[in-house]
């Protein structure tokens, strides 16, 4: 059965969580993991409660307003819940920030939002807050949620939860849900930025709470559902979906320790939704085809075999192809192959939505031939995010699906997809010109996107609007598809595709360096070098244009990549060479590289 809070029930954001603790006051809302106790720890809703009043006692006494901003540092806790929602039910406005993000961003971000007070995660962020220190002048008061030295606390404006909160204060009756009014804003949440400065998109109440109920719609949620978060909740997907609308629905949510021990955490938390994307299900796929690589023939055939029929199965269930014959072949294939799979994601995953950057469609296919269903969805952090989704009963995964409840979505200029919505933003923070760029007159906001529509309504992205490269020819080639077929070999860490007013394509590229000494060892790359005279970069580059050329067979010609150059240092958040949510900062990339470039243009090809 299910217990949905209405948008019409809840108003705000914060009477969405009174509504969920008054109808499931003793029923479990969060688990994270005690490294103190080394257990995972469940976190009643009525619990949840008394700690967020204990907070807004404490922010109360900073003397702060509604409307005033507050910022959050924290990797995904029941403490970032509980603060959002204290800050929420005064009336005030939070800003969540990446954890991984660099100092200066996070000094810009604090500035132009004109943060008050910030909650952060432990010491190392509180010294990385003070590296810039000198542009927070503004902020009145941090405070860290792992307890911090004296010397750290001599500082009258630094402090932690054991010396900030009150334990009187801790009652959940004293939760207090000030904010009545859903057009007042609610949050800025900062855009990645692949270029220029980020900037802050305000979003409502009602932006935020309509997507999670249209969301719900889509796809079914229960109270029975368990969802492992592990995207940043300063990622507005896994805020909206992962936190929001799980709310709305009763949904338990676990929180994972870390990325690096993630397997691990599928198996103890077994969980029924996972919100995920792409990059996670590649690497998954680059780690399942490395274990492949050392099976025997027919173990390797078998996989394939148990892909295939599983992929038949999802057609017929889909209604858009025959049931797999022989059934029992079928049937002893995913109990001999599948099932394995499966177990390793907990076992009882009901779906995965991917989000944030296009999955590839072989990867999806294997997904889902495994019987790992995932529901491919399209948005942005100025619609709050979701657009469209594929629903688990229409899913073609293709596709980013069909649009959510209320949407409207139309092809413009230049196959530009335009998209109407209740969660469209308010706009960017004090920047009205860039609102004015992003949503036009007629108040239609422009993603950026090319895409097409089908006849049935579902939409299918081709490109991305800025990043398409013209070719010294006139051809136009979007970098994005060739950099997700190369990265479909795991010889391949990171790719960018360059060649904007070039006569040809090139590539940088950054390896996974243990891959690249075995396949080096195994092709004897010195002998090849002295029989056929190249030096060993020159035969390098030889060798992974062919393993390139390899994965782009169905791409025109004038998309072939002829040169690259192979980078040491891989991208990062901290160099400043990916965005927070591992997007590629071409600008950046292209700025850092540009004498190697150049010489990929110069030299014979």
């Amino acid at each position: 059965m299910r217990d949905v809070i209405a948008p019409e029930t809840a108003v705000t954001l914060p009477g969405m969580f009174a509504e969920r603790v008054r109808r499931s006051a003793g029923k479990v809302a969060y688990r994270q993991y005690d490294p103190v106790q080394g257990t995972w720890r469940a976190y009643a809703w009525r619990e949840m409660a008394a700690h967020a009043a204990a907070i807004q006692a404490a922010l109360r006494r900073e003397g702060l307003e509604a409307g005033d901003r507050v910022a959050i540092l924290l990797r995904n806790s029941v403490e970032w819940v509980q603060f959002d929602q204290a800050a929420l039910g005064l009336g005030l406005v939070d800003v969540p920030l990446y954890v991984q993000d660099r100092p200066e961003n996070m000094a810009w971000i604090l500035c132009n939002a004109g943060a008050k007070l910030i909650l952060v995660g432990e010491a190392a962020h509180v010294e990385r807050l003070r590296e810039v220190g000198h542009h927070l002048g503004f902020l009145q008061r941090i405070v860290s949620v792992a307890p911090l030295p004296e010397a750290l606390r001599a500082d009258g404006r630094i402090t932690d939860l054991d010396h900030w909160l009150r334990p009187e204060d801790a009652d959940a009756d004293a939760f207090t849900v000030a904010a009545q009014d859903p057009e007042a804003l609610a949050t800025l949440v900062y855009t990645s930025g692949t270029t220029g400065r980020p900037k802050g998109v305000m979003l409502s109440h009602r932006n935020l709470l309509w997507n999670a109920w249209a969301g719900q719609e889509a796809i079914h949620v229960y109270p029975t559902d368990v969802l492992l978060s592990f995207l940043p909740l300063s990622h507005t997907l896994e805020r909206t979906v992962g936190y929001y609308l799980a709310m709305m629905c009763g949904c338990e949510v676990a929180y994972t320790r870390s990325i690096a021990q993630l397997a691990e955490d599928l198996l103890v938390v077994r969980p029924t939704i996972l919100i995920c994307v792409p990059r996670i299900f590649e690497k998954v796929h680059v780690r399942l085809a490395a274990q492949l690589a050392h099976r025997s023939a027919l173990a390797r055939r078998l996989f394939e075999q148990a892909v295939a029929m599983g992929w038949q199965r999802f057609l017929h269930e889909q209604g858009r192809g025959e049931a797999p014959r022989p059934a029992w072949l079928a049937r002893l294939l995913d109990r001999l192959v599948a099932s394995k799979v499966r177990a390793r994601l907990g076992g009882r995953l009901r779906f995965a939505i991917s989000g944030g950057a296009p999955l590839p469609p072989d990867i999806a296919r294997t997904f889902i031939g495994l019987g790992v269903i995932i529901a491919q969805g399209y948005g942005l952090t100025e619609a709050s995010p979701v657009l469209t989704v594929n629903r688990l009963e229409d899913n073609i995964p293709e596709s980013i699906g069909t649009p959510l409840r209320d949407v409207v979505l139309r092809i413009g200029d230049q196959d530009e997809l335009l998209a109407k919505s209740p969660g469209v933003m308010v706009g960017y923070w004090q920047n009205p010109e860039a609102t004015r760029r992003a949503i036009d007159a007629a108040g239609w906001l422009h993603t950026g996107d090319c895409a097409r529509i089908d006849a049935d309504g579902h939409v299918y992205i081709t490109g991305r609007l800025k990043e398409i490269l013209v070719l010294g020819n006139g051809e136009k080639v979007p970098p994005a598809d060739i950099e997700m077929a190369i990265l479909g070999d795991p010889l391949f860490e990171q790719v960018m595709v360059v060649g904007d007013n070039r006569p040809w394509l090139s590539a940088l590229v950054v390896l996974d360096e243990a891959r690249w000494r075995e396949e080096a060892e195994h092709l004897e790359l010195e002998r090849m070098g002295r029989e056929t005279g190249l030096d060993p970069e020159a035969c390098r580059e030889k060798l992974l244009l062919e393993r390139i050329a390899a994965r782009m067979q169905s791409f025109p010609g004038y998309a072939e990549i002829r040169r690259l150059a192979v980078v040491d240092e891989p991208w990062t958040i901290e160099n400043g060479l990916l965005t927070p949510t591992m997007k590629l900062k071409r600008d950046r990339i292209e700025e850092r590289y540009r004498e190697c470039i150049d010489r990929l243009y110069q030299l014979p090809h």
